[in-house]
């Protein structure tokens, strides 16, 4: 009723995944990638409304503007527990999911499908904006290893996931 919940906790994460509508499938097959191939422990949650989650962030704010009780908003009592990046996927645009950047307590990244698609079945479609298990897991992994891998290494994990990183941005808005 708030907003999100949590559908696959994990103690010490080193990413969250956030999972809108359909894709949260997407978000789970990630996080089973992210865990079984690259041993990352992966925390992955439902966002029911990324709308009410931001419309309760704004209520936070102005609460705290004009000095009244209200609480921090709900996104951020939720990911207060530890900074792993936050990668969102929603297939909305991306602005949708961009609408609680402001509460999201970690880096965080959003992953969307900013235009219209060019394929002809969902998962190709997923592909194309890059929102499918695959690109979830790669731009986890971007995060989790930004320090930490080269680019020579990314590109091979990358192609561990069968991606063709090298392909134009899907951009279309």
């Amino acid at each position: 009723l708030r907003g999100m919940y949590c559908v696959s906790p994990c103690q010490q994460p080193q990413v969250r995944l956030l999972g809108s509508g359909p894709l949260l499938k997407e978000a789970m097959a990630a996080a089973d990638l992210l865990e079984g191939i690259f041993s990352v422990r992966t925390e992955v949650w439902s966002v029911t409304s990324f709308s009410e989650l931001a419309r309760d962030g704004i209520a936070s704010e102005r609460a705290r503007r004009l000095q009244q009780s209200g609480g921090e908003p709900w996104v951020t009592s939720q990911l207060a527990d530890c900074t792993a990046p936050v990668i969102a996927v929603s297939d909305y645009v991306r602005a949708v999911p961009e609408s609680i950047r402001a509460y999201v307590p970690a880096r965080y990244v959003t992953l969307g499908t900013d235009g219209f698609g060019r394929s002809d079945t969902r998962a190709s479609l997923r592909d194309f904006f890059e929102v499918d298990a695959k690109w979830i897991a790669y731009t986890a992994l971007c995060e989790v290893y930004a320090s930490s891998k080269t680019a020579a290494e990314m590109r091979a994990i990358a192609a561990r996931l069968d991606l063709d990183v090298d392909k134009p941005l899907a951009l279309t808005i």
